[in-house]
């Protein structure tokens, strides 16, 4: 049996609560009544023991004891006594480190860990009475307590305040466990814009320890060893010196990067991301090696309710016009297109960007990746018209990959500016691409898609793919499984209200009709006058 002292709680602290986020209200359980809606205990045990919450689940782990052991929760040596033999686990605990395995538990009646070894099926010795149980409950009267630890309780939604359902709270918290086991690895950080570093705080943030951000990759480095953790870094940042010195001092690199929901805003303008992908074996753009992302798509299951719900996530997103810079709020007059033609869009990317250079193939050797881009959709599309869309980055001078109008227009159609990329989406029959995610959401609106390069999201049976694909990429995937591993299971969200680590859904509807994030609106002027005026040099 497992035992540990039993942390001092109210005495009616829910059975099921939020880590401690120290910048917002996380509580989950409410001050109005119980959740009234059916429920099948078994089921909800199952629920729960899937999430594997309930309890300090955020704590440190308990010592490993032998498998199969017993556990003791000991308040004094009269516990200790009675629990001879038993593993003991004092202190404040993840108690699903081992509960799942114990043979039984010893505990007082009003320690929350009665609940959680019944959810669990593990026997029980009770040394007191309590809230959980009392010295004659046999395993069916503890079940039923525990059940009732459940049920009693109301539920919030802490995105919004509003009354919640336990299944939905059971759902999130699963997606706080994952994101703080994730985190419990990454000891610093390197390499983040000071712009974006208080959200990468949040993005990383354990109740158990301090990360360092630091400027310096060595310095960070050096603070990741000493503290047995990985450092956290951003890709632009990861040199082959870097790499090499992890890999001596046996630091883990874990590479942090824009999400593909990103905010309302661009990255240039210095809008903090709402999304971020932390990936711990690879960078998604660089298919020349295996990615989390790639791992996700290749062997994760995607059962029919995640599928489903894939599938509700990319109809909102389609719907409310979001692309990965912006929200389709304002209203913006596009060309009308030829009748009776094929309508093909040729977004243009930044040339230096990390994908491009990643995941370009053979485009690299061209004088101006976009220019051959342009020149080979038109080889590829002889009678179809063709939209050229030049990167919002590019035109605004701050990046490299410009192409004049009038050497776009010796292959393209139009060269067409303004409004979201999503109403572009929303006209055109098909996208020709070298690595832009716009072939990603021109997938979300069942277009068709060309890809010159090697995205995350070709090689997957989705795509036609003229860049060579990974033979790692094996799997012939539905839209639906695509956008579940990309869009729900691999990348991190924060609520741009409460700051909270939140499902895609609640970042898609914030995002629908919301501004960019204002805390640094001042910035953004000057860097658009530095744009122009480097634009030249350039």
């Amino acid at each position: 049996m497992l035992g540990r002292t039993a942390v001092t709680l109210p005495p009616d602290a829910p059975l099921l609560r939020a880590p401690p986020f120290p910048w917002a209200d996380a509580s989950v359980s409410g001050a109005g009544p119980a959740d009234k809606a059916p429920q099948d205990g078994p089921g909800l045990f199952a629920l729960v023991r899937e999430a594997r919450v309930g309890g300090t689940f955020w704590a440190a782990p308990a010592p490993s004891p032998t498998p199969g052991s017993w556990l003791s929760r000991p308040r004094g040596t009269d516990d200790l006594a009675a629990a001879a033999g038993a593993t003991p686990c004092p202190g404040e605990l993840d108690p699903w480190s081992v509960l799942p395995g114990a043979a039984g538990l010893i505990a007082h009646g009003d320690d929350e860990w009665v609940a959680l070894a019944r959810i669990n099926t593990v026997p029980v010795r009770l040394l007191s009475s309590g809230r959980f149980g009392v010295t004659r409950d046999d395993d069916a009267a503890l079940d039923a307590r525990a059940a009732s630890a459940l049920l009693a309780a109301s539920w919030r939604d802490p995105f919004t305040g509003s009354p919640s359902t336990l299944p939905q709270v059971i759902e999130l918290l699963a997606l706080w466990r994952r994101t703080l086991d994730a985190n419990r690895a990454i000891a610093a950080a390197s390499g983040m814009a000071w712009w974006k570093r208080r959200e990468i705080r949040r993005f990383l943030w354990h109740p158990a320890r301090r990360l360092h951000m630091v400027r310096r990759p060595a310095r960070a480095l050096a603070l990741a060893e000493r503290a047995g953790g990985g450092l956290a870094v951003w890709p632009s940042r990861v040199s082959p010196q870097l790499t090499a010195d992890a890999q001596a001092r046996g630091v883990q690199l874990v590479q942090v990067e824009d999400g593909f929901v990103r905010s309302v805003g661009l990255g240039v303008d210095l809008v903090p991301p709402s999304s971020v992908v932390v990936d711990f074996s690879g960078i998604h753009f660089d298919p020349a090696h295996p990615s989390d992302l790639e791992t996700t798509l290749e062997q994760g299951p995607f059962p029919a309710a995640m599928q489903a719900r894939a599938a509700r996530l990319r109809e909102r997103i389609v719907a409310a016009g979001i692309s990965k810079y912006s929200a389709d709020t304002a209203a913006h007059v596009l060309p009308d297109r030829q009748v009776g033609r094929r309508l093909v869009l040729v977004p243009g990317q930044v040339a230096d960007d990390m994908s491009v250079r990643a995941a370009g193939g053979d485009l690299l050797a061209a004088d101006n990746v976009n220019e051959e881009l342009l020149r080979r959709a038109r080889a590829a599309e002889p009678d179809a018209e063709i939209w050229f869309r030049p990167h919002p980055d590019v035109d605004t001078g701050l990046r490299r990959g410009a192409v004049h109008d009038a050497v776009a227009l010796q292959h393209a159609d139009r060269v067409v500016r303004g409004g979201s990329m999503a109403s572009l989406l929303g006209t055109v029959d098909a996208v020709h691409t070298l690595t832009s995610l716009t072939g990603f959401e021109a997938l979300l609106r069942g277009l068709q898609v060309t890809c010159h390069g090697t995205p995350f999201y070709a090689g997957w049976g989705l795509t036609c793919d003229l860049g060579a694909v990974p033979a790692r990429r094996t799997r012939r995937l539905q839209l639906d499984e695509l956008v579940a591993g990309v869009l729900i299971l691999f990348p991190r969200y924060l609520d741009p209200v409460t700051g909270l680590p939140c499902p895609p859904e609640v970042l898609v509807d914030r995002m629908t009709g919301t501004r960019a994030p204002g805390r640094l609106d001042w910035v953004a002027p000057i860097r658009r006058w530095q744009g122009r005026m480097l634009a030249p040099f350039r």
